[in-house]
């Protein structure tokens, strides 16, 4: 068993050794720097090939190869005239290394090392820079995909495909080390990650530089994520970077862009008040997959208990007057109410007991269909339409999905949520950015409820609308907006906009941007001024961002055009990406080392890299010696292959391995043709987190009542909560006010994952005019044996 994955099925080693990862991050953008070492131990020469995820948003940029003492840079061609120089290079026996990105998926790459003759080492530098996202508690999130999980295509699609060697992590074949240097105006306060780290260095006495660096031993079976956090994190920023000296002025790489940093910060007295009304329809993926652990702990939770868990809160938090529903899906997909219903007492009851009965056997990832179908329902007139979506991510038709949300951006705000190691950073994020809503990813031991609560406190902020952009510049200076209208914006969470500027200004040049937008009826703004004078050292990092938003939203438009207009499209995206050297679903990098003349001798070995994999492996080597089966590795079709995640039964029985830390297990697994999923033997249910608990005895309209259900949640008996009542008070005024103070006593570290239910029990309290109040507060501390204040309780 030792050698599963680490050998072809010719006992033949695998070429890539060692990935180095330098990560450098400035302010809230990162470049990053990848080296992968290749070496060549048969005695015939081989193509290598390696498909690997990156982040979705990333703006890949350069492309390097050194053999021995020399160095090849590649460049940016259109895809199909890349191909075909590599397969030439390939055939009369040179050199060449070919990087394309997926036409389905941005962010999945596919490496090609060809014609490495026995013996030989070559090293590749991959670079690329991509902006961090805020997450809820302010950390900049920078996340390194180590795990590709095998992509669900959906049923029909055509293309080929491309032959993925996935193994266990343990049994990775190459090492992997992690350095990342970060710098900012403002002190980093600290540096968190899901993997072990090395103490953080301060480099300066401001603390606003820091290097830290991953421990040795690290395994291969997540992803890394590395949290940063400065102090006074709100800042808003601007930074101007020169234009490129040899490229033509006027043209985006020749002029000066600015990237602008806004985040607007509302009235406290608007955002306190939580909207009552609105369309909640929940999307839960429930493909085979969602059966994994949700992380490395030894709790046996999975992806789709923890769901189940986090729409319990959800419920229970919407308000009185809303509407709702609940989808989900897999192979095919169902819906708990033909239409959303008023949300009540017997409609929460319905849901939550269907809720209950949900478990990952739902087969693939169809996640088109159910879209579908939500958008063919008429919105309700106000009650704005808000879209929770929940998956593993591993579909792969990602730019469909994206393009059916943002023709439909105009009628709904979409939340999206990315569950378990290697979820699609291009889905998750792309679903929130053209539908206008916040992304989250839940990894390792993180717990989705926090998450998901804090997208919903988003979803109740009201409305902003009517959101314009003005420039104040001086004259003789223009700004051409390269950014896509901003459409929404939340409290504490970041606006980028960049800009092209054309024109000459003075040195001393200063301009301005002024935010407007209305909330709440409210009108605001926000400015920001800053010097036009080009920032040192950023190299080309803002206008590789730049062409790759330009990039990103021509190529959404390209998909959802047809016939001529494409052509067009096309084109601009290749010119674009060939001037700016930023990759794209068009274009590959090409490198070719021209020889002295003398082909590499043999037939030549294609070897496909094993990547780690998460959950269920796939077992799929796969070598030929035939010289004329190397066309280059098409990207566009990657998942047909990877069906193996439920998509079809490999039989009716099929022989599997389990990746556990202590190495590897044999299992069988029984497949139905109805459903895909693994049946496995689930050990006892644990019992119920006391939180949830008590959440789940509070009723739609707040409150709770006073009943054995909710003594026991308490920890108490009966007679303990009964016999303490105080006389003049109704029954479900004091078990309200117990459940508020035994959450407030017992559960302070999960406040955001209660706190909205809990205004919905004060308001209910409120709206009771009931009177001794403080009498309560008194006894029910003195029953539950807690010492929180009245006003503690928002009473």
């Amino acid at each position: 068993m030792s050698c599963c994955g680490l050998l072809t099925a010719q006992k033949e080693p695998v070429p890539l050794k060692s990935v180095e990862v330098e990560l450098e991050v400035r302010d809230h953008v990162a470049t990053v720097v990848s080296t992968l070492t290749y070496e060549n131990k048969e005695d015939k020469p081989i193509e290598a090939v390696f498909v690997f995820p990156l982040p979705g948003d990333a703006a890949v940029c350069h492309f390097s190869a050194t053999i021995g003492q020399t160095q090849i840079v590649a460049e940016v061609k259109e895809k199909q005239e890349a191909r075909e120089d590599y397969d030439d290079a390939l055939s009369s026996g040179q050199q060449a290394f070919l990087l394309e990105e997926s036409e389905q998926s941005p962010d999945i790459f596919s490496l090609s090392v060809g014609s490495l003759p026995p013996g030989e080492s070559a090293s590749i530098r991959l670079e690329y820079v991509t902006e961090l996202a805020v997450q809820a508690d302010d950390g900049l999130r920078f996340c390194l995909p180590a795990v590709l999980n095998p992509r669900y295509q959906p049923q029909g699609s055509d293309g080929a495909s491309v032959q993925v060697t996935s193994v266990p992590a343990s049994l990775v074949p190459y090492s992997l080390s992690f350095s990342a240097r970060v710098s900012s105006p403002r002190p980093v306060s600290k540096v968190e990650s899901n993997c072990s780290l090395d103490p953080l260095q301060y480099l300066n006495t401001e603390q606003t530089q820091a290097t830290v660096k991953l421990a040795s031993g690290h395994k291969f079976d997540r992803d890394i994520e590395v949290l940063i956090y400065y102090k006074d994190a709100h800042q808003p920023t601007a930074v101007v970077e020169a234009g490129q000296a040899s490229a033509k002025p006027g043209s985006l790489m020749g002029d000066p862009v600015v990237m602008l940093s806004l985040y607007p910060e509302f009235p406290e007295a608007v955002m306190s008040s939580v909207a009552s009304c609105g369309e909640f329809v929940l999307l839960l993926d429930r493909s085979g997959s969602m059966d994994c652990g949700t992380g490395d702990s030894d709790e046996p939770e999975t992806r789709i208990s923890s769901a189940r868990d986090t729409l319990l809160l959800l419920l229970k938090s919407l308000p009185m007057g809303c509407y709702f529903n609940i989808y989900s899906f897999g192979s095919n997909y169902e819906h708990i109410f033909p239409k959303s219903v008023e949300y009540n007492e017997k409609t929460m009851e319905e849901a939550l007991k269907k809720v209950e009965k949900m478990d990952a056997n739902l087969g693939g990832t169809e996640i088109l269909e159910p879209l579908k179908h939500i958008y063919s329902q008429p919105c309700i007139p106000s009650q704005p339409r808000q879209l929770f979506v929940f998956t593993d991510g591993e579909v792969g038709n990602t730019k469909e999905v994206i393009s059916l949300v943002k023709k439909n951006s105009g009628s709904h705000r979409c939340f999206s949520f990315g569950i378990g190691e290697g979820a699609s950073s291009a889905l998750i994020n792309g679903l929130a950015k053209e539908g206008g809503g916040h992304a989250q990813f839940i990894t390792g031991t993180d717990r989705m409820q926090p998450k998901v609560m804090q997208s919903l406190r988003f979803a109740l902020q009201p409305a902003v609308e009517d959101v314009s952009v003005t420039w104040d510049l001086p004259e003789g200076v223009s700004a051409t907006v390269l950014s896509p209208p901003i459409t929404t914006l939340f409290q504490g969470q970041r606006s980028l906009v960049y800009a092209q500027l054309t024109g000459q200004s003075s040195e001393a040049a200063e301009g301005g941007v002024t935010v407007k937008y209305s909330l709440a009826g409210h009108p605001s703004q926000s400015q920001l001024h800053f010097s036009l004078r080009p920032t040192e050292d950023t190299g080309l990092t803002v206008h590789r961002l730049a062409a790759r938003l330009l990039i990103r939203s021509l190529e959404m438009e390209e998909s959802d055009d047809e016939g001529e207009q494409d052509r067009g499209v096309k084109q601009k995206v290749v010119e674009l990406s060939v001037q700016s050297g930023v990759s794209s679903a068009f274009t590959a990098f090409i490198a070719v080392k021209k020889g002295d003349g003398g082909a590499i001798q043999g037939p030549l070995m294609r070897r496909d890299v094993p990547t780690p994999s998460y959950g269920l492996v796939a077992q799929c080597c796969y070598m030929s010696a035939d010289t004329q089966a190397f066309s280059a590795c098409s990207l566009d079709s990657l998942d047909e292959d990877y069906q193996l995640d439920y998509g079809s039964p490999p039989s009716d029985e099929a022989e599997v391995l389990y990746s556990y830390e202590g190495g590897l297990v044999k299992g069988q697994m029984a497949y139905s043709n109805e459903d895909f999923s693994p049946e496995v033997a689930l050990p006892e249910q644990p019992r119920r987190d006391p939180l949830l608990q008590l959440v789940s005895l509070q009723k739609a309209s707040g409150c709770w009542m006073l009943d054995p259900a909710l003594a026991a949640a308490l920890g108490k008996t009966s007679e303990e909560v009964e016999n303490t009542k105080p006389s003049a008070v109704n029954q479900e005024v004091w078990a309200t006010i117990l459940a508020l103070i035994w959450l407030h006593g017992f559960k302070k570290d999960a406040q955001e994952e209660w706190e909205l239910l809990a205004m919905k029990a004060v308001s209910w309290l409120r709206a009771q005019n009931a009177t001794c109040v403080a009498e309560c507060v008194e006894a029910g501390n003195a029953v539950l044996g807690c010492e929180v204040q009245r006003d503690a309780l928002g009473l």
